[in-house]
């Protein structure tokens, strides 16, 4: 049986691809600067991607800018791990506060996340402004205080 593997990457690229290929939106058009803090990835086997995170900062803000996991291995706690090694890594860090936006809020919520409204969030989320946003997606900006 082949093992799972979660580890820090640099490819950021092929990130994106595979949170575009898993139904999350990117766009190039960031309203504020992003700065990449530290990105893992897990793999089945050598090659297979099949589930990543984004831990970013955004306006001196931690976020997480994009988290996904293949929906062959949904269900299977990866996420979670994903998540809670990215809230371990904002605590070493010293961050207090951790934002997202989420399309499957449920999920969040189980790990403390909270809704923020949006005339509270802030306004480094590119959703806002984008076509979709409350017409065919319905995302949410959620914050976790630590």
């Amino acid at each position: 049986m082949t093992k799972l593997r979660m580890n820090p990457t640099d490819k950021y690229d092929e990130l994106v691809k595979f949170f575009i290929e898993n139904n999350l939106e990117f766009s190039d058009e960031e309203p504020v600067p992003t700065d990449l803090v530290q990105c893992w990835d897990v793999r089945h086997g050598e090659n297979d991607l099949v589930a990543a995170l984004v831990l970013a900062k955004r306006e001196g803000e931690f976020i997480i800018d994009g988290i996904a996991v293949d929906r062959l291995y949904r269900k299977m706690k990866i996420g979670k791990i994903l998540l809670d090694k990215c809230i371990n890594k904002v605590k070493a860090l010293g961050g207090t506060k951790l934002y997202l936006v989420a399309r499957a809020p449920g999920f969040f919520k189980k790990a403390g996340f909270v809704t923020v409204p949006r005339e509270e969030a802030p306004n480094f989320f590119e959703c806002f402004t984008c076509p979709q946003y409350n017409v065919s997606c319905h995302p949410e900006v959620m914050l976790l205080e630590m």
